[in-house]
């Protein structure tokens, strides 16, 4: 079992006049997911809770969580099909999973993942936009894209009616003692660039202190699309990041007590032995 400190919410916003951000959190699982539904009200609504309840679900079963994530795409289009939404509803998606100190993220769309460090933030995952395309491309360049006309082109999100399979990206790594993974959906982003997260992130306060800064500093900045965070730390017992070169400090006391510390005498003593003088 995982024992996890997390802060989590979710927002309207300033302007939408539904919620079509979805939320899930099973921290025995060691699972959260964001979903970020489309297709106007019902739809997106819609969407978001068919991939997200879908994906705890299937992963509970036992399913890797990037087979959940592409079997939710699939589970959206067919509840379409059955009158169950209506047609082109979709949904973006970002989950975490957690066993022990080792985390996956994986996602599809614009939905994102970060890692705070308590120094620095990183971005984790990369958009499935046409925005993003264009950075990759070099066409624009990183702070461009930020307050790009297009930004809400995706190139793939769950559901799509015109996409077969999609293509869930995921990654998977460590997690080390005070870092903290934040997953939002992209109203979070498109009020806060990276220096505002990492500012509410500095903060010397709960996660869901945080968190709740997050939401309250996006709706100050306009709020003008639906808001959802996710803040898991890592484990109280998760080991320490040793820096980049480091070496791993010897306990020369209980070298000494198995006699280690004799063997390169040793050993010297015979690589040497014409050299050193004879009783």
């Amino acid at each position: 079992m995982n024992h996890c400190k997390y802060g989590f919410s979710t927002n309207v916003g300033n302007i939408r006049s539904h919620n079509e951000d979805y939320l899930r959190i099973e921290p025995d699982m060691g699972l959260w997911v964001v979903a970020d539904g489309m297709g106007g009200h019902k739809g997106g609504e819609t969407a978001s809770a068919i991939a997200a309840d879908f994906i705890v679900k299937k992963t509970k079963a036992g399913t890797p969580l990037e087979k959940a994530i592409a079997q939710a795409h699939l589970a959206i289009k067919e509840a379409s099909k059955q009158g169950k939404g209506p047609e082109g509803m979709g949904t973006t998606v970002v989950a975490l999973r957690i066993n022990g100190n080792a985390y996956e993220i994986a996602w599809v769309g614009d939905c994102r993942a970060y890692l705070w460090n308590g120094v620095t933030l990183m971005q984790l995952t990369k958009d499935h936009s046409y925005v993003q395309h264009l950075v990759d491309t070099g066409v624009i360049t990183r702070s461009e894209s930020e307050h790009h006309p297009y930004q809400d082109i995706l190139i793939q999100a769950l559901g799509a009616a015109d996409i077969n399979e999609v293509n869930v990206e995921k990654i998977s790594h460590s997690l080390h003692r005070n870092e903290q993974i934040l997953l939002c959906s992209d109203g979070l982003t498109k009020e806060l660039n990276d220096g505002g997260i990492a500012d509410g992130l500095a903060l010397e306060v709960t996660e869901q202190e945080k968190v709740d800064y997050l939401v309250q500093t996006a709706l100050k900045n306009g709020g003008k699309d639906n808001i959802t965070v996710i803040l898991v730390s890592a484990n109280h017992d998760a080991p320490v990041k040793m820096p980049e070169g480091a070496t791993v400090p010897i306990n020369t006391d209980e070298l000494i007590q198995t006699g280690f510390m004799n063997k390169p005498i040793l050993w010297l003593k015979r690589a040497f032995k014409k050299f050193l003088p004879t009783k």
